[in-house]
Formats: C-alpha cells, structure tokens, sequence
C-alpha cells in the first residue's frame, strides 16, 4: 500500500481515538450539567472539565487547589484544599491503547508500520496540545510537558506493540525480517525464541488479568451489603448515584490491578501506611467510596493459596512454548535445544515482571490528601513477586526432561520406518463348465458364460 495513505489512514485512527476518547468524557459531563446545574448555568466550565478528565485519564496527574467558597461552606481545611489526583481512570487508557495497538497492526499489513506508528504519535502530540491550549482553568492544573507526552505515550507504545507483533508474524521486508535472519544464522530453534517470549508473555499477563477481574466479581457479590450501604450512606439521589456509578466503570480497570496485586501475594495499599493483602488487612478510617465496601475485613489464611494462580498462569505460558518448540523440531533429529527453552523460561518471567511493574505504576497515584496521598500497589514488590511465579511455572514445563514413555515427536517422525504397502494375492477364479441342467442347449452355466466374456442370458 501506498505510504501517503498508510500515514492518512493512520492519522485518521489517532483522530479518531482521541475524539471518542474525548466523547466519553464530556457525554457524562453534559447530563450532568444539564440535571445537576440546569440549562442556565453557565456551560463554560465544561469544557475544561472534560479535558482534565481526558487528561487524567490517559495518566496527567492534576494539581487541584479548590476555591474558598467551596471549601468553607463545606468546612474543608485549608491545608486540604490543595492536593494531587493523579490515580487515572484505566477505562479511557485501555481503550486508547487497544485502538492504537490495532491501528499499529494494520500499517504493519499494510507494509509501512514505521510511517504508520510515527504518523499516530505526531497527531496525538498535536491533539493532545490543542487539548492543553483550551482547558486552562485555575481548579485543576496540569505540567504542560506531561500534558503533551503521556498521552502520546499511552497511544504510541501499543500502536508500536501491535506493528512489531504484526510485523513479526507476517514479515516486513524491513528491520524485523533482519531480525530475524540474523536469528535464523543461529540455526536451532533461536528464531521463534522473541515470539515465544512475547506470547508466554502475553497469555501470564491475561491470564493474571483475567482472574483479577473474577476476583473483584466474587467481592461485589459476598460483599454487596457493605457497597449497598456506602451508597445509601452517601444520601445522594439517582443524578448523584448516577455519577458514582459512572466514576466506579472508569475506574474498573484500575481495580482490577489491585485484585492482581492481591492475588501475587504483595496486595496494595488505600492509604498511607495501608496495606490489603492475603496475609493481613490495615486500613485506617476510609472515605465512603461504595467500591471500598468490597476489602477484606480479616482475610482467611485459605487467601494464601491465591498466589498458585500465577504459577498456573507461567505454567500455562510454559506448556504453550513447549509445545510449539516440539511442532516447530518435528522431523529434525537430537535432543531439545536446552539454550532455547532457559532463555523463553526467563524471557517470560523477567517481562511479566515488567508488565506486572506496569500495570502497577498506571493503577497507583493519589486521589486526595492526607493518606489518600497513596493508594494502589507498590510496582516493585509486584514485579518481584509474579516474575518469580512465573519463573516457577514455566520451568516446570520448559526445562523438565521428557517422561521415558511420552514419545519425541522429534525423532519419532524420523526413526519410524515406512510402513510397505498393502499386498494381495491374486484370487484363483474356478469355473464349474459343469452343464447346467436348467438348460437344454448343453451350454455350460454363467461361470463359464463369465469366462467367455459374454453377458449370460436372463432367465
């Protein structure tokens, strides 16, 4: 394809994902200007409103300093007027991310994955400028720097992510095809070593994801009563219950990072010198977030047992690589190649780890003062913990010796000899020229009719 519309097509998806992006920001805002304020009141304000939540949204920490006349009819300290948000709403980061990793994808089809990513990033630069240019407003402030590059961080990684990953599935004629020759020269099963890492990568983190978000399922139902209550102890009518919904599925993939925190054993903090975790539970006096009715009050020591989910999620990733290194050495004759299988084994624990520690930077941030200065799980315990449970099953799969009866499809396609072909025998035919006495004519039966090679006559 062409590289002036791959760049057009591109710059149309980074258009496009900061536009519904934006949307999904300012639609909630607009209702509740509307049912909240009324339509006299004046609209300026929401604008910048649903540019900070954009913002923060795709990780901008805000500076927030609240007005007089908001905090002293509610008697808000002064000293607590001024604080730091910066705990995003993970719903608008994930879609960013997705939409730019497919984006990615589809230049790397396209033959011009360079142009395509680069292309992206420019636009969401400008975008994200233009964003910062016409939300200035002295409640919540944002660093300019961080307001330009995060977000084209969050939109140029994946969209870098998926091109490679395309582009190392189908081939480039580019910098991954020389990658891959050069991996090649090595012989062996080097040259499948980085997708193997990455997909080992992929289904631990999925996994992980996946059981996080089963968790946070089964604390809503043991634990509904204590949400129910924060919410009637809220007193907020159906606009205000509304609203908390709203911000409680934006913030639902955040959430979803703490309960892999939790499963990994480390768990996370809602507060300072808090702590939520398999083995204990230390929180202080809490805000009456409805979602917090879901914490543990005294976790039972059966939580332990958790942190095997993990090891099963490495093991899987391990049986996988295994697999398809037995696939890709069927009919070439030696042993395993032991080198290959110990770097996928670490390659998989060291960046599930990094992802981990990832995954935990964008989930943690304050969203207040005082204790609520720290909330979300510490990156580096995280990563320490769900690289070593990885580690531990992927090389329960990867680096144990064959069983002496589990067969090496490696050497058995080899040493299996050909099966000969079926032989027959040829069938002696008897004709009985016996006369058949049905007939008058003295000629022999159908036997010999058949020998003759004529039809025998119906009777």
């Amino acid at each position: 394809m062409n590289r002036l519309l791959v760049a057009l097509l591109a710059a149309f998806d980074a258009v496009l994902a900061v536009a519904v992006g934006l949307v999904a920001a300012l639609a909630p805002l607009t209702l509740l200007w509307i049912f909240g304020f009324g339509a006299d009141a004046p609209w300026v304000g929401l604008w910048p409103a649903a540019g900070r939540i954009w913002q923060l949204g795709h990780l901008v920490p805000l500076a927030v300093s609240l007005p007089e006349e908001f905090t002293v009819p509610l008697g808000i300290d002064a000293a607590a007027a001024s604080f730091t948000v910066s705990l995003a709403p993970l719903a608008l980061t994930v879609f960013t991310a997705v939409f730019a990793f497919r984006s990615g994808a589809r230049a790397a089809a396209a033959g011009a994955w360079v142009v395509g990513v680069l292309t992206g990033a420019v636009v969401v630069v400008a975008a994200a400028a233009a964003v910062l240019a016409t939300t200035a407003n002295d409640i919540a402030a944002v660093e300019p720097w961080q307001a330009v590059a995060l977000p084209a961080l969050v939109y140029t990684v994946p969209a870098l992510a998926g091109a490679v990953s395309a582009a190392w599935r189908d081939g480039d004629d580019g910098v991954v095809d020389s990658v891959r020759v050069v991996l090649d020269r090595r012989g062996g099963a080097w040259s499948e070593v980085p997708g193997l890492i990455a997909r080992g990568t992929a289904i631990v983190l999925m996994a992980l994801i996946g059981v996080g978000a089963l968790l946070i399922a089964a604390a809503v139902l043991l634990r509904g009563s204590q949400i129910i209550a924060l919410f009637q102890s809220a007193q907020v009518d159906a606009l205000g219950a509304s609203v908390f919904t709203v911000g409680h599925l934006a913030y639902l993939p955040t959430f979803v990072v703490w309960a892999v925190s939790f499963i990994a054993g480390p768990g996370f903090a809602v507060g300072l010198d808090t702590v939520v975790s398999p083995v204990g539970t230390q929180v202080g006096l809490l805000p009456g977030i409805p979602v917090l009715g879901a914490l543990p009050e005294s976790p039972s020591p059966w939580l332990l047992l958790l942190a095997l989910l993990p090891v099963a999620a490495g093991a899987l990733a391990g049986w996988t690589a295994r697999s398809q290194l037995v696939r890709d050495r069927a009919g070439v004759p030696g042993p395993e190649p032991m080198g290959a299988r110990v770097v996928v084994t670490l390659g998989i624990a060291l960046l599930s780890g990094a992802g981990a520690a990832l995954l935990a930077a964008v989930a943690s941030g304050s969203i207040g003062p005082g204790t609520l200065a720290s909330v979300g799980p510490d990156p580096g315990p995280l990563a320490l913990t769900v690289g070593l449970e990885a580690a531990i099953g992927a090389a329960v799969l990867l680096l144990s010796p064959r069983g002496r009866d589990e067969p090496d499809a490696a050497l058995e396609s080899v040493q299996r000899a050909p099966e000969p072909a079926p032989t027959t025998e040829p069938i002696p035919v008897v004709f009985d020229a016996t006369p058949d006495p049905r007939r008058d004519d003295g000629i022999a039966g159908p036997e010999a009719t058949a020998e003759r090679g004529s039809r025998p006559p119906v009777d």
